[in-house]
């Protein structure tokens, strides 16, 4: 999927290339910026690492950008991991006794974490201290270390899957909203100029309006229009070029690809407009339900084309438009 979010393979190598790397740089998320700032000018005249943050909010919006521009401006060694990848006990102590002083540990997809690993966090996140328990039945003992002071930043897509405890020894937890089409319009700018593409202001504001309002998909936008202009066109990004290689690519105007118009399509045609459970949708599109809740589900709500109430999720008017569907006004019941 073109548009989803979350990083692939290919993105690896190219948000190495486009990441920013300073606040100055980080377009978007003005009010984040300004408490990240002022929590580690704070720190550092106290001579001491920042408070543990998490990051929340939707895939590609620049939570594991933040995290790696947090080490460098507190001048510390980062550490990356993610919640699937803490299998053991052992794993997490490995990572933890690993760490120096200061060091930030950035750990994506915290609500994956398993709830033994979290038993082990709460004292590592609170009093810098591991406890290893030893031997297995009457014999076990419990041996506890001493950690380097270090500051964790966790990631998430899902804050609600984070249990409360964990959840509470946060010092500080941010959530990143969706990008306005003025700031998708200067990070593909920046990203064309480092990436030596030439492209002009109406091709550009053409691939933004595409972009999901996410830096992500505007950078994977950007790359494959790139490619289509090298092979069609003379190198150069023109509007015409912009929309024939979105046509193609079957991403509309508003940045939908064929399963987003399937999942409106079947809301309104098989469920007459809904109210349709999280369940069944999943059912009637061969999609797996994280799928749909985590990357279909808000940006489509986002952009006002479905509504999710007690009973379901319901197609609204702007969906209907957006199909070419007349929208019947039977809905009298389905906000209930």
């Amino acid at each position: 999927m073109l548009t989803n979010p979350k990083q692939n393979e290919e993105d690896i190598g190219l948000d190495s290339t486009l990441r920013p790397q300073s606040f100055n740089d980080f377009l978007g998320q003005e009010k984040i910026k300004e408490n990240l700032k002022i929590l580690i000018a704070a720190a550092k005249k106290r001579n001491e690492p920042i408070e543990h943050v998490l990051l929340c909010g939707p895939a590609g919006l620049g939570k594991t950008t933040l995290a790696h521009i947090i080490a460098q401006e507190m001048g510390a060694g980062l550490k990356v991991t993610s919640g699937p990848a803490i299998e053991r006990v052992g794993d997490l102590g490995s990572i933890l006794t690993n760490l120096s002083d200061g060091d930030v540990l950035f750990i994506d997809e915290a609500h994956r974490l398993n709830k033994i690993i979290e038993e082990v966090l709460y004292p590592a996140m609170e009093d810098f201290k591991l406890d290893i328990v030893i031997g297995k039945g009457p014999s076990a003992r419990t041996l506890q270390l001493d950690l380097p002071r270090f500051t964790l930043i966790s990631a998430t897509t899902r804050p609600g899957l984070l249990s409360s405890p964990l959840r509470s020894r946060f010092g500080v937890i941010f959530r990143l909203n969706f990008y306005n089409p003025e700031e998708i319009e200067k990070i593909i700018w920046r990203s064309a100029k480092i990436l030596n593409v030439s492209v002009n202001a109406p091709a550009v504001k053409i691939i933004a309006q595409s972009a999901r309002f996410t830096p992500r998909v505007a950078n994977r936008l950007l790359k494959r229009v790139r490619d289509f202009s090298q092979v069609r066109g003379e190198g150069q990004i023109t509007p015409q070029l912009a929309q024939e290689a979105l046509e193609m690519l079957e991403v509309d105007a508003l940045g939908l690809e064929p399963i987003d118009r399937q999942i409106l399509k079947i809301i309104v045609e098989k469920f007459d407009g809904g109210p349709v459970g999280l369940q069944a949708l999943a059912a009637a599109t061969s999609e797996e339900l994280d799928t749909i809740q985590d990357v279909y589900e808000p940006y489509l709500m986002q952009v006002g084309l479905i509504s999710r109430t007690p009973r379901g999720r319901v197609a609204t008017r702007p969906a209907y438009e957006h199909l070419g569907l007349k929208y019947l006004d039977n809905t009298q019941n389905k906000f209930l």
